[in-house]
């Protein structure tokens, strides 16, 4: 029995870290790149910071500002790290910088501790790296996401996007690709990108593409509070205030998204007196100061979809054949595959089903690794009455749902079916 406070203590312990290392990872890692202008030593020297403290804090407790206490032994491993290369006199000015900035740091508080994250992304999305690589490194050093989890997302073998990733990384050290937020003048070049990796940042946290949840709600804040920072550097941009409408709207349905089992639940059914109205109303007036603009583009007329489902008091009253029409006008912006699914979604919602399924089928091949396509065609094949292709369908989306919240949904709505 003596054993149990230290067994509980180390839970604890162990809770508190793995919470620092979602909420705090990309702030803590940017500002270690930005010091040591070398990807792979600062997320290794961040990685043993993080066993450090499992080990110092169970003896010591947790320190008044963990955040710095991370940042500083991180700073320390990468310069014992430096020390010990074979042509260490060539590193002496860069470790006499990095133990200045040290004892500079060594008595901030987590308030004080420099956010670079907005100099990462920049940094990550230059134009001298493939789009892809863009987006990918932004995802692994930010977001925190695992080379496994942007493999999933761009359908890749872990190892080819491992390959991607190191090459991406060698190119920003040997190109010395500055870490800054760069001029107006070259934001049009990179914007795209950065908003690119920003949307692709929230979309893994509000539908996680494995784990239990379906949500990882500190993803989805990292985003929001990226594109605000974007914002507040452009504030005329219409695109950076459309992206901040969307994910608001977007983010409003959170707290409806998941029964008390933990099994989710779909857009028609949720509980709309748990979505943070405020929210909404945040994310309609961006899009009113957006509109304003007159400059039309993607990321407003998502939105637009958006709002339009934001703004249905019940699912019945949502205007379908309003969403429909947008999503035929962002095909003129993004004119692909996933973009006419979801139009052949709302179609079917319209009442057109056969329309919907004829133009599911034809995107069968394109999309045939995508896991929405066959869930949307058994929910559609359901409503035909043909339930023995439904169910065919269902397990079919099923057999390709990492995610275990999504996968019991889907069983739930198979099990109806046999009912």
């Amino acid at each position: 029995m003596s054993d149990a406070p230290n067994l509980t203590a180390t839970i604890e312990l162990t809770a508190t870290i793995e919470k620092l290392a979602r909420d705090d990872r990309g702030r803590l890692l940017s500002g270690l790149i930005a010091n040591l202008s070398n990807f792979d030593l600062a997320e290794e020297a961040l990685a043993t910071a993080f066993e450090s403290a499992l080990i110092h804090w169970r003896r010591s407790g947790i320190p008044d500002n963990p955040q710095g206490w991370l940042l500083r032994v991180a700073r320390r491993k990468a310069i014992d790290h430096i020390r010990r290369k074979s042509r260490f006199q060539d590193y002496h000015p860069e470790l006499a910088r990095l133990a200045h900035e040290d004892e500079m740091d060594a008595n901030q508080t987590a308030s004080e501790i420099p956010d670079r994250r907005l100099e990462l992304i920049f940094t990550c999305c230059h134009p001298a790296l493939d789009a892809k690589s863009r987006v990918a490194l932004t995802l692994r050093t930010l977001g925190g996401l695992t080379t496994a989890e942007i493999a999933r997302a761009y359908l890749d073998k872990e190892t080819t996007m491992g390959q991607r990733l190191t090459r991406a990384k060698l190119k920003i050290e040997t190109a010395k690709i500055p870490f800054e937020v760069p001029g107006r003048e070259h934001w049009a070049e990179r914007l795209g990108s950065v908003l690119s990796v920003i949307y692709l940042i929230f979309n893994e946290g509000y539908s996680a593409s494995s784990g239990d949840a379906a949500l990882r709600r500190e993803l989805c804040e990292e985003a929001i509070y990226l594109v605000r920072l974007l914002d507040q550097l452009c504030p005329d941009e219409p695109e950076i205030m459309g992206l901040l409408s969307l994910m608001l709207t977007t983010h409003a349905r959170r707290n409806a998204r998941q029964s008390a089992a933990g099994t989710t639940i779909g857009l028609a059914d949720q509980d709309r007196g748990l979505w943070d109205n405020l929210m909404v109303q945040d994310g309609l007036a961006v899009l009113d100061r957006a509109m304003a603009l007159a400059v039309p583009g993607a990321y407003q007329i998502k939105a637009a979809i958006s709002a339009l489902h934001g703004s249905a008091s019940v699912s019945a009253r949502t205007d379908w054949d309003q969403i429909a029409l947008l999503y035929a006008r962002l095909l003129h912006y993004e004119p692909t595959a996933v973009v006419r699914l979801n139009r052949a979604v709302a179609t079917a919602q319209t009442g057109n089903i056969d329309q919907a399924l004829d133009e599911i089928d034809q995107l069968a091949t394109e999309l045939k690794d995508y896991q929405p396509l066959y869930a949307a065609r058994a929910e559609f094949l359901a409503r035909k009455g043909d339930v023995s292709a439904a169910i065919q369908a269902y397990d079919n989306a099923i057999l390709r749902t990492g995610n275990l919240s999504d996968r019991e949904f889907l069983k739930s709505r198979r099990a109806q079916l046999l009912n």
